[in-house]
């Protein structure tokens, strides 16, 4: 063992469990940067109004005379085909993406939790119940089970978020039944039982506690699928609709004037690249730090 690994192995005998967490986390280059473009990415979307050079352009604004520009300093990622500024258009961009993360994991994380919770520590009917419907959920073809949802209602933000969560606390029910039905044998639940604790103490005071760090792992990697699960809807017409600014759109417009014009689709594109980029690096971060085998 080299001198440094010994000064990291006597620094971690030292540290408590959090403590060892975060130091992983901060010895961890790739969680470091995929924080960094999470937090570049949110402070985008909060700051759009102030921070986008043509604010303007993130509605009907029109510039017919500086129409499909290349990037420049004047305008770094170049204009589009009615002359609004693509950089000022990304960042409010990131607003409406980060909108929908929110909107989705908002419900679908808490009804997938409850489902698993519930369906793991009852068994029995309601488990067959819970978990039958849940792989029936899984089995429908996420896109499709989308575009047929929005193709019936009108193709907006709220309609989006709707076709999404619908589809997403499937998966957020797996991961939690099946760590709920590995701990239900376990000291803990057996002594709170014998303890005389009622069946919600149980599921959200003793068992949810132990399933806090795999939420928050699912939750982060989750981030990015959204992110690209709506841009695929509005790149196909049936997400946000113009003019407001939408990456997935962005990119079905520009990609018109390919490959000429080629900043008009490869910029939003490359957008939504970096966003889910620093997601999924979060995500492999936190797995890391909070994995208690380490």
């Amino acid at each position: 063992m080299s001198a440094p690994e010994m000064i990291d192995a006597k620094a971690q005998r030292s540290l408590t469990s959090r403590q060892m967490a975060m130091y992983r986390f901060t010895r961890n280059p790739a969680a470091l940067i995929g924080a960094l473009i999470v937090v570049s990415v949110v402070i985008a979307a909060i700051f759009a109004p102030w921070l986008a050079p043509s604010p303007e352009s993130a509605g009907s604004f029109v510039d017919f005379r500086n129409r499909h520009m290349a990037p420049s300093w004047d305008n770094v990622m170049g204009t589009d085909n009615v002359g609004r500024d693509i950089f000022s258009r990304v960042l409010f961009g990131y607003r409406v993406s980060l909108g929908l993360v929110v909107g989705v994991l908002g419900v679908a994380v808490p009804l997938g939790v409850v489902l698993g919770l519930v369906a793991g520590y009852f068994g029995g009917w309601t488990e067959t119940i819970v978990m039958r419907f849940t792989d029936i959920m899984l089995a429908l073809p996420p896109l499709a089970m989308a575009l047929a949802i929005t193709a019936v209602l009108s193709p907006n933000l709220v309609n989006a978020m709707i076709a999404i969560t619908l589809l997403w606390w499937t998966w957020h029910t797996r991961l939690i039944y099946r760590i709920v039905k590995a701990q239900m044998n376990e000291d803990y639940v057996e002594a709170a039982k014998l303890a005389g604790a009622s069946h919600f103490h149980i599921m959200f005071r003793e068992l949810l506690p132990n399933c806090i760090s795999a939420i928050a792992v699912k939750i982060s990697l989750d981030a990015g699928f959204v992110i690209l699960f709506g841009a695929s809807l509005s790149f196909l017409g049936l997400g946000i609709q113009p003019p407001t600014p939408d990456l997935g759109t962005m990119v079905a417009t520009g990609a018109e004037y390919m490959p000429e014009m080629w900043w008009q689709a490869v910029m939003p594109g490359l957008a939504i690249l970096y966003a889910i980029l620093g997601f999924n690096l979060l995500g492999d971060g936190l797995r890391d730090m909070l994995d208690v085998e380490l």
